[in-house]
């Protein structure tokens, strides 16, 4: 198994000391301290409704992550969330990351389609799924809504939303924090932080870098990639300005991102030359480069002692550039240079490279009055706009296998989308127990949609379509609060996303998406704080699923179906001094309500009483990537030795077998697993913390994905990690 390079962590470690060097006096974290002054558990404070509110007085299923907990739990991608929280299935590949709640979300992207989960950071929407996972570092906290997001989030989302904090700035505080892993693989990751805060401003700037070997080889005699490694670094500053006498509070926040690798590893179906699931055999050059910034500003101004107003604008701009070897091979053949590139010939001669470049400009304003007062009537008010566009270009050469020389099939679009909405939501005590709720939220979604080259028959070029979707979506619901942090709560709720065009001219729009979930929970936290339950059931019903294939080679966007599901999630948190323990559980039966006729990507065919080249999707079958069962839990204890808190922690998460499009077989099938890990952490102190961890402890081999056929390159199999372990060192100085 591969070693940790002493060299490279001999510089680290002195890249880290650097780090350190950078603040004048010693200082503790801002952070909320993980554990209650009583030694159980501390309030968990969200953002979900536009306002800093507990989590046990907000009526959403949720779960919610600080910065140390994640950490403590082993998080440090948005793939490792799957692992600690119940209902969510995640999903990389390719140049995108597909998050899915309770089944709901996205299986397979189409270039004018949008997530059915919404992500954002630090307010702002991140609007495509390419670019949501690059900068996960330095998080303050995380939140995990569950159902759909259609009155008060930034834009309207069927399945759920995710919400990444990062820490604030603090004023009067001067310190550094380095943070260094070390690991087999050859991985290497460096998180550094600095504040530095005067009386009325702050600034907080950090960044990371990291990188990786593959942990699959390409064994390829004449392999130019080896794919599945990473080189990553990222940079954030966080500007916090106060003034008014403390009315007023403005963040100017900015980002740059810059993640290389050699593509993704996927085994290909049916390899005869090797079985290891770590071994692949390509000669195409294979790259993938994903880069790009983002700005915003956001004020917060109270306009009285009961009315805060809220606004905030961002700007991003981002690009994918990625190839790939289409064949998944080192010995399939191009097309010959007297045969044309027709679909017999590609069949025949399969051998190909494709490459793509997707570019994102995106302009986001958000705009919020709400009632900050103690009163029994709360609310807020709001406006939502973006604007963006989204040119592709993607090239396919089948006469060469080595690097695209030219294209014999070119896609070269340009999306222009546009998104505005007005919401509010008003909440009023009833009595002191009763408190009832009613959200609105009316969306107009716009695109505009222009190719400039489609293979197929001839047309006239440039070709332009648009569509427009308006709806109006919203929450009821009624919460009876009982004790000092319980509460029983009954919400219907609609979430909606937008419709859009198909690339290919001729071909139906899609329609607008829409999720109406009836949910009841109970949140309570009991035995003086130290044990904390939260749980509910819900009932969805999910129309017109916007489902993604490939006909002819090209993707299609579809509508066919219908979904309905049902479910529970129960989420348990316990802490008694040094002894602490997690666990959370989702339960899902999500089925297809109704019967249709679609394409399918693996296995084109026309099946008996459906139009040609179309599928028979049969009521009941399973909804894509929606397993039954998600469990977690972790338990873990703190010793004082000395002065250093010793504190081992396991921890195990299962995901139960779940299909990657409607279609089950061997090739979409994503089976069940477990995964089993540990860490040993030595505390000594706020200013140094050392931890040794193991991975998937016990080199569990399993599916993680199962990449469908697209029309740049084959499918294939992404393995989970295997066995992983290192060493990680935190230091913090400052005053």
């Amino acid at each position: 198994m591969p070693a940790i390079n002493t060299r490279k962590a001999v510089m680290l470690g002195a890249l880290l000391a650097s780090t350190a060097a950078i603040a004048p006096a010693i200082a503790q974290d801002a952070a909320q301290a993980d554990q209650g002054e009583n030694g159980g558990l501390t309030a968990i404070i969200v953002t979900a409704e536009r306002r800093e509110q507990s989590l046990q007085d907000v009526p959403i299923s949720a779960s919610v992550f600080s910065g140390a907990e994640l950490e403590r739990k082993g998080v440090v991608n948005l793939n490792d969330i799957q692992q600690i929280a119940p209902s969510i299935a995640i999903n990389t590949f390719n140049r995108s990351t597909f998050i899915n709640i309770r089944g709901v979300g996205i299986a397979q992207s189409a270039p004018t389609s949008n997530p059915g989960v919404a992500y954002y950071i630090d307010g702002q929407l991140i609007p495509h799924e390419q670019f949501i996972g690059h900068t996960f570092f330095d998080i303050g906290t995380m939140e995990v809504l569950r159902g759909p997001q259609g009155t008060l989030t930034g834009q309207n989302s069927t399945g759920g939303a995710l919400y990444v904090r990062t820490p604030e700035p603090e004023f009067d505080s001067n310190f550094a924090i380095g943070d260094v892993t070390v690991a087999n693989y050859d991985r290497y990751r460096v998180v550094a932080a600095v504040n530095v805060g005067g009386e009325n401003v702050a600034l907080r700037v950090a960044g990371v870098h990291e990188e990786r070997d593959s942990f699959t080889r390409n064994i390829a005699a004449n392999a130019q990639s080896q794919p599945g490694n990473l080189n990553m670094d990222a940079i954030r500053a966080n500007l916090r300005l106060r003034g008014m006498d403390g009315r007023l509070n403005v963040n100017v926040r900015g980002e740059y991102f810059d993640v290389r690798s050699d593509n993704n590893a996927v085994k290909r179906r049916g390899d005869t030359v090797s079985t290891n699931p770590f071994e692949i055999q390509e000669d195409g050059l294979s790259f993938q480069d994903q880069a790009g910034y983002r700005l915003s500003a956001e004020a917060r101004y109270d306009v009285s002692d009961s009315v805060q107003a809220r606004a905030l604008v961002s700007w991003q701009d981002g690009y994918t550039h990625d190839q790939t070897d289409g064949d998944r091979t080192a010995t399939a053949l191009a097309v010959p240079a007297n045969l044309p590139t027709s679909g017999a010939n590609t069949a025949r001669f399969p051998g190909r490279v494709s490459n793509g470049d997707t570019q994102f400009k995106t302009l986001i304003g958000e705009f919020n009055l709400l009632s900050t007062g103690k009163g029994p009537l709360q609310w807020v008010v709001g406006g939502f706009v973006m604007d963006e566009s989204v040119p592709v270009t993607l090239l396919r050469d089948n006469r060469n296998t080595l690097d695209v020389v030219q294209s014999n099939s070119s896609i070269i679009t340009e999306a222009k989308n546009t998104s505005q909405s007005m919401f509010g939501q008003v909440n009023y005590y009833v009595t002191d127990a009763l408190e009832v709720l009613a959200g609105a939220r009316y969306s107009w979604d716009k695109q505009v949609y222009t190719r400039f080259a489609v293979p197929g028959p001839p047309i006239t070029l440039p070709f332009t379509s648009q569509v427009t979707s308006q709806q109006l979506t919203g929450k009821l619901g009624v919460n009876y609060h009982f004790g000092a942090n319980n509460m029983l709560y009954v919400t219907a709720s609609k979430g909606y996303k937008a419709g859009g065009v198909n690339l290919t001219p001729g071909t139906p729009d899609f329609l607008p998406e829409r999720n109406f979930v009836y949910e009841a929970g109970l949140k309570t936290e009991l035995l003086d704080r130290h044990l904390r339950v939260n749980g509910d059931v819900f009932y969805s019903d999910y129309k017109d699923i916007q489902l993604s294939s490939l006909v002819g080679g090209l993707p299609v966007t579809q509508n066919a179906l219908a979904g309905k599901s049902w479910g529970a999630e129960l989420e348990v948190t316990a802490q008694f001094g040094g002894f602490a323990a997690n666990a959370g559980m989702g339960y899902l039966n999500s089925k297809f309500a109704n019967s249709a006729c679609i394409s399918d990507t693996n296995a084109p065919g026309t099946d008996p009483g459906c139009p040609t080249n179309l599928r028979f999707v049969p009521k009941n079958r399973v909804l894509p990537f929606s397993p039954d069962w998600t469990v977690n839990a972790g338990v873990q204890y703190t010793a004082s030795v000395g002065s250093v808190d010793v504190t081992p922690r396991v921890q195990w998460s299962y995901i139960s077998e779940q299909y990657a499009t409607p279609f089950p077989s061997v090739n979409t099938l994503v089976p069940g697993r477990n995964v089993f890990d540990a860490r040993l952490t030595f505390d000594m102190g706020r200013k140094y913390k050392l931890e040794a961890f193991v991975n998937n402890l016990t080199d569990k081999t399993y599916i993680a994905s199962q990449i469908q056929n697209s029309s740049s390159a084959d499918g294939g199999i992404i393995y989970g990690a295997p066995r992983t372990y290192g060493l990680r060192l935190r230091v913090e100085i400052g005053n």
